[in-house]
């Protein structure tokens, strides 16, 4: 099963130091069943898309509990990143009592090589990912504003990187 992850700088660096990387909760976004049955047309390509941005929009809580625990990225702090990742599907569980697109892993971390691809924000997009970091709270709680500015930053694409270039992302940020 293909899943996205959503990730920070400082989730890959350990992911690099240790070629594996936690997932948070064991929390990831997939194109279900649930979520395939939602939509009335769409392939398969187009509905990973949606499973996608909603990793996008986690990304965006990652960061700001990172923030706030003064743990972010030294560098980059507003940095969205999500991995995406290929496991069996006896290690997932379905959650749409969560929401359509999530899955739980049954375990606490990936390894590098179940890594497909890593997407990450280009610099571009910080001051956008920054507003958004700061109301996706609101947003969640139904402030139009808010969801103004989150939708902004949804609609910034993240870069594509294969995981062997992991090693020379981080070092040309």
């Amino acid at each position: 099963m293909r899943l996205f992850i959503p990730a920070t700088l400082t989730m890959l660096e350990t992911l690099l130091e240790s070629d594996h990387m936690p997932v948070r909760s064991g929390t990831a976004f997939s194109a279900t069943p649930a979520l395939v049955e939602s939509y009335s047309s769409g392939d398969l390509e187009e509905i990973e898309h949606v499973a996608f941005l909603e990793a996008v929009r986690a990304s965006l809580r990652l960061l700001g509990g990172e923030i706030d625990a003064e743990a972010a990225h030294e560098t980059h702090p507003y940095r969205r990143v999500v991995v995406s990742v290929d496991v069996p599907d006896a290690e997932t569980q379905l959650r749409p009592d969560l929401d359509t697109a999530v899955v739980r892993l049954s375990r606490g971390s990936v390894s590098l090589e179940e890594v497909a691809a890593v997407h990450v924000d280009l610099a571009g997009a910080v001051e956008t990912v920054h507003e958004a970091v700061d109301l996706v709270d609101r947003a969640d709680l139904g402030d139009e504003d808010a969801e103004l500015a989150v939708g902004d930053a949804l609609d910034l694409d993240l870069a594509w990187y294969d995981p062997v270039e992991l090693p020379f992302l981080l070092d040309l940020l």
